[in-house]
Formats: structure tokens, C-alpha cells, sequence
């Protein structure tokens, strides 16, 4: 195993162990808002969703240094990310509005791909040419799923794509900013964004919410407070290109998720192009790290759910 492998190993534990608490917390916020746009409009969601949002991250400032961790000397760099953040929030969330969960998740998964392919002129990290084969299957594997000639370029399609790039942004970003910048500035200024200027948006498309409706959107704000912190810690710990694809794990909740509450059945052209997008990431991961760190953390994280499962089960029976 050469050195890289080593370093990453070192810190990839910890990194992986936030990044999925972020996308536990990410695909519960998404499930919410799949289930709150129903009825709501796009501006009104992405208001008090973030709304919310900023007021959990309030009442756990203390456990983040308090409101003296947000001090930066780089704003420019978290104005940037409030506007990939606006554009990432706004064009999934209008995506998910129109199109199946899973589908709309498949689509967004593009986004360590160009995590990838970004991470050479944005952080100078060595992506060899088997990596970038593995980036170009990706991409044909997005377009399996979007199936241009049968009409699945639609607009929704296009902005689920608009918002993966915003999503890759905010991930280099958050590297590039990790050995300077604490992860409540980092998260917070990213939920900022999207507020203000839903702000100006919402007084024409607001709809009184339900009791079930204000629990959903308190829900939702704590989420994407726990999703921010979450994917924000893994990557201050961690190489975007080795973790990115391990958010994958996400569209196998939505596919359940989509099928349980709305009926949703991906069809055999989704299926295969995640399939592929997945196989992808995980053979970035390989190049990356080298395949006995992956193998050594996919067996402690795959031992490690299983023996949840297993507790949980013992309890049911008890």
C-alpha cells in the first residue's frame, strides 16, 4: 500500500462516518420535501426549510465555538458557496417537484463525477486516465437515465443537472477552505443563501401549511442543518474524489422510499444507468485509495450495519 493510501485511511473512518450521518439526514429532507412540494410551492419550502434551518444551527452554535467560529477573512469564497448553494437547493428541489425521487437522486449523483473531473484545475489532485474513463461512463450513464430521444430532457431534468454542478462546487469549496474555515461557517453561510432570497420570492406563493405540514418543514430544517454538518465534516477529513461516490448509498432509501409512500417503480433504463454512475464512483474510489483501503472500510461499514440490523431484530422479538 503506498503512503496516499495510508494518509487517506488514516482520516477516511471518521470522514465516511460523517458524510453518511449527512446522507441519512439529506435523503430525509428530501423525502419531506418531496412529500411537503405536493402542496407547497418551491419558494415557500425552500423559506422555511431554511428558515428552520438556521435556527437549529443557532441553538448548536455553543457545540461549534460559538458565533466566533463564523468569523472569516474569506467572504468572498462563502458568498460564492451561498450562491451554489441557492442554485443547488432551487434547481433540485424544482427537479424533485416533477420528477420521480429515485430518478431525480440518479440524476443529482452526477455530481461526484464532476467532483472528479473538477478537482484537477480547482484543487491541482492527479486524476489519471482510467479516471476520467470512469468520469465519461458516468456521464453516459446519466444519459441512459435521462433517455434524451423518448422526451427526458425536460426542464426539470436540466435543473436536477444544474444543481448537481452547484453541488460538486460546494463540495470542492469546502476542501479548499477546510484548513481556514470552521464547518459552522461553512454551513451556515451555504442555508444563508437560498433564505434571502426566497425571501423576495415568497410573498405570491404562500399556502397556509397543515399541522402535519409545520411538522415536516421543522423536520426538514433540522435535516439539512444535520445533512450540511454531516457532509461538511466528511469532507474536511477527506478528499472529495474518495467520498463523493459513497453518497450513492443514498439512492437505494430513495428507490424503497419513492416505492413505499408514492408508487414509484424505476424503470429498467434507470436501473442500468445508476448501476453504471454507480460503478463509476466506486472505481474512483479504487484508483483513488487503492483497493485494499476500499475493501477494508466497505467491510467495516457493511460488518458494521449488519450487526445493527441484527440488535435491531433481537429487540423486535424481544
Amino acid at each position: 500500500m503506498n503512503s496516499k493510501a495510508i494518509n487517506i485511511g488514516d482520516h477516511f473512518g471518521t470522514a465516511l462516518a460523517f458524510l453518511m450521518v449527512g446522507v441519512v439526514a439529506g435523503l430525509a429532507l428530501d423525502l419531506c420535501a418531496k412529500w411537503l412540494l405536493a402542496d407547497h410551492s418551491l419558494e415557500q419550502f425552500v423559506f422555511l426549510r431554511s428558515l428552520f434551518g438556521i435556527l437549529f444551527f443557532f441553538l448548536a452554535a455553543r457545540w461549534y465555538g460559538g458565533f466566533t467560529s463564523l468569523k472569516t477573512q474569506r467572504p468572498g469564497w462563502h458568498l460564492l458557496r451561498s450562491l451554489l448553494a441557492t442554485g443547488a437547493m432551487f434547481g433540485f428541489f424544482y427537479g424533485l417537484k416533477r420528477m420521480p425521487l429515485v430518478n431525480a437522486l440518479t440524476v443529482a449523483f452526477m455530481a461526484p463525477l464532476i467532483v472528479t473531473a473538477l478537482s484537477v484545475p480547482f484543487l491541482g489532485e492527479d486524476v489519471g486516465w482510467r479516471r476520467w474513463l470512469a468520469v465519461i461512463g458516468g456521464f453516459v450513464g446519466v444519459v441512459i437515465v435521462l433517455r434524451p430521444g423518448e422526451g427526458m430532457f425536460t426542464p426539470a431534468a436540466i435543473a436536477v443537472i444544474v444543481a448537481a454542478f452547484c453541488w460538486a462546487g460546494l463540495a470542492l469549496t469546502a476542501r479548499k477552505l477546510a484548513t481556514t474555515e470552521s464547518s459552522f461557517a461553512l454551513s451556515l453561510y451555504t442555508v444563508v443563501g437560498p433564505f434571502i432570497v426566497s425571501i423576495f420570492m415568497l410573498p405570491q406563493n404562500y399556502t397556509q401549511p397543515s399541522n402535519l405540514g409545520w411538522v415536516l418543514f421543522v423536520v426538514a430544517g433540522l435535516c439539512s442543518a444535520i445533512a450540511w454538518v454531516g457532509i461538511v465534516g466528511g469532507y474536511r477529513r477527506a478528499p472529495p474524489v474518495v467520498l463523493a461516490p459513497f453518497e450513492y448509498t443514498a439512492l437505494i432509501g430513495a428507490a424503497i422510499a419513492g416505492y413505499l409512500i408514492w408508487d414509484e417503480v424505476p424503470d429498467a433504463w434507470v436501473i442500468t444507468g445508476g448501476l453504471i454512475i454507480i460503478a463509476s464512483g466506486i472505481y474512483i474510489v479504487y484508483r483513488e485509495v487503492g483497493g485494499v483501503t476500499v475493501n477494508r472500510y466497505l467491510r467495516a461499514f457493511t460488518a458494521g450495519a449488519t450487526a445493527e440490523i441484527i440488535r435491531r431484530l433481537r429487540r423486535l422479538r424481544k
